[in-house]
């Protein structure tokens, strides 16, 4: 399989590392039709050699390339600095699998089979998300974040955070309207590279929903029975 198909250079680029050949087909079309330029590639000379040429803004990478786990390899890619928004995508799908998955670097992971169009709209997230982290303020819902100046307000009101809480609550706004398990928050928050049984999540938790859940307003901060949480931008 060739790697590169469009040829449209304003395009916003999307790396799509899959070895077989309808399901690269599919998701390509699917991923054109949504006015992105994608390049194939189905080895891992030509997801090298893409990387440095085309500069996507997205991968979309096949855990199994020819039967191979690619992780090892996209922990490298981290290791190295590439900070790309990379979607892994798999058949393997135990939450130890996932976990696996976030913790060498994906950024998301869908598990086959999955629906197309829940591809495109992973994609379009990450994208959108990647963007996002250039900015210098979040806005979520009430929350406004000055990364810059360091400050969070609920409306009118400031609210006093200890560092751990700012960097918590930036996770969630970059985040918003997701379920946020506590794997996703000791790896990327806290950056443990093993899973220690420790409630650090809760209590740190229960200290920022207080701080910005004040007394009468709408409740931002929702505990997901057995899987999370989820900030709330929508109320």
């Amino acid at each position: 399989m060739a790697a590169g198909v469009s040829e449209a250079s304003d395009r916003p680029a999307v790396l799509l590392i899959e070895d077989e050949f309808e399901t690269a087909k599919e998701v390509s079309l699917a991923l054109e039709r949504q006015g992105y330029a994608v390049r194939i590639a189905d080895s891992v000379h030509q997801v090298v050699d893409a990387i440095r040429i085309h500069a996507p803004a997205v991968m979309v990478i096949d855990r199994l390339l020819h039967g191979t786990d690619v992780l090892p390899m996209l922990e490298t890619w981290r290791n190295e600095g590439n900070r790309v928004p990379v979607l892994v995508v798999s058949a393997l799908s135990s939450v130890d699998d996932r976990i696996r998955g976030l913790k060498a670097g994906g950024d998301d992971y869908l598990i086959k089979p999955f629906s197309i169009d829940e591809l495109v709209a992973r994609v379009e997230v990450l994208r959108r998300r990647s963007a996002d982290s250039r900015v210098s303020v979040l806005r979520v819902g009430p929350l406004t974040m000055d990364l810059i100046e360091r400050t969070v307000r609920r409306g009118d009101r400031t609210l006093d955070l200890l560092p751990r809480e700012f960097e918590l609550l930036e996770y969630f706004m970059r985040h918003p309207n997701q379920v946020v398990t506590r794997a996703m928050l000791l790896t990327d928050v806290w950056n443990f590279k093993t899973l220690p049984q420790t409630n650090v999540v809760d209590v740190h938790i229960g200290k920022l929903r207080r701080k910005v859940d004040g007394s009468g307003e709408v409740p931002l901060i929702e505990t997901v029975r057995a899987t999370g949480f989820m900030l709330h931008g929508d109320r």
